[in-house]
């Protein structure tokens, strides 16, 4: 400080004589403490003290903080490859560390990834697809970690059917049809909004794409690709794209982020569609000793999913799945005074929670 006070006074006279030119450099201390370091030295320092075991616990974990924050910059985020950062950070998660480390680590990727194709590439790189679903394990993890995993999976995931894919090769269907039923209602309630996420379509299923870069008037939640128009946001935030995201790999080649297929089909073939119901009309307990029974928030994310399998990917029931709605439908339809505040609880408008209905009782 008293260099930079220094420094200040010696230059401030306008009508002093000029300094040569090597001796108005400035030394890089002082030069940081006028402009400040740039990100890339910051994300640089933080990780070496998050990945130094040697280190208190509590000062690696502000590291981490400190890191987190500074890749919500997609720029940052994006020169994780450039700094050579990803294999350090993964490498956490198979560590020694402690819980809370690895914790926050999941938050770092979930950060980093998400709406961010090419952090979304190059983190896949490492095949990490196993090592994030073993976070998902109620035995042996904390709820704050599983839910954090989950924020991780749900990055890497929307928009991305190559990471898709790794979910499917590593059984990752099933790990989040296990998570239906996790001890933790938090946990539910993502892994619930991360199905339906992944289940939306980016242009209406069995239809032809509409003449106009809009949002589709039927009230279907969707994010529509034109080549004039990257990607626009429809009802549900669950389609948001990162509004700096370079949108040419997508315009380019639209099924790179087509996700519905793949999870219509998971819904279909791997059970998660009966597990949704299930978790619908017969809600496991939660809580640390299951003392907590329903969940509306949980209720009306699993409705959303269906919604999204109905309406808009026009999916299938089998006589037993439709009398297990309708009967739910009707129940929680008995215990309100009007049709608009059920609709509303579920986050649709009458209109939509009518036509829902209907759909379903002569699918």
């Amino acid at each position: 400080m008293q260099s930079l006070l220094r420094w200040s006074i010696e230059n401030s006279d306008p009508n002093a004589p000029r300094q040569p030119a090597q001796q108005q450099k400035l030394d890089s201390e002082i030069i940081d403490m006028i402009l400040g370091k740039p990100d890339s030295e910051l994300m640089k320092e933080a990780l070496a003290i998050a990945v130094d075991e040697k280190r208190d616990e509590d000062e690696r974990l502000q590291a981490l903080d400190n890191f987190e924050m500074l890749i919500e910059s997609i720029d940052n985020a994006n020169d994780l490859v450039k700094l050579k950062m990803w294999e350090p950070i993964h490498g956490l998660l198979t560590s020694s560390s402690s819980e809370e480390i690895k914790a926050q680590v999941l938050w770092i990727i979930g950060t980093a990834v998400q709406n961010n194709p090419a952090a979304q590439r190059e983190y896949l790189a490492f095949s990490p697809m196993h090592t994030l679903l073993s976070f998902l394990a109620p035995g042996t993890r904390s709820p704050k970690t599983r839910s954090k995993a989950v924020y991780a999976l749900s990055g890497l995931l929307k928009h991305c059917v190559p990471a898709v894919r790794q979910l499917q090769d590593a059984d990752g269907w099933k790990a989040l049809k296990d998570a239906l039923q996790d001890p933790d209602i938090t946990v539910r309630r993502k892994v619930a909004f991360l199905l339906n996420a992944l289940l939306i379509p980016t242009t209406p299923l069995h239809a032809p794409p509409p003449p106009a870069p809009t949002a589709s008037q039927s009230g279907e939640r969707s994010v529509i690709v034109h080549p004039d128009a990257a990607v626009h946001e429809a009802e549900s935030s669950a389609t948001a794209v990162h509004p700096q995201l370079p949108m040419r790999p997508m315009i380019a080649d639209p099924s790179s982020i087509s996700t519905s297929p793949l999870a219509l089909r998971a819904l279909e073939e791997d059970g998660l569609l009966q597990a949704l119901l299930d978790a619908l009309t017969s809600p496991v307990p939660h809580g640390p000793d299951g003392e907590s029974e329903g969940d509306p928030d949980f209720e009306a994310k699993i409705v959303s999913v269906l919604h999204t399998y109905v309406m808009s990917c026009h999916g299938k029931l089998s006589p037993a799945q439709k009398k297990a709605i309708s009967t739910y439908l009707q129940a929680q339809r008995d215990k309100v005074a009007n049709e608009h505040e059920l609709a509303e609880r579920w986050g649709l408008s009458t209109e939509e929670a009518r036509l829902f209905k209907q759909t379903i009782d002569r699918n």
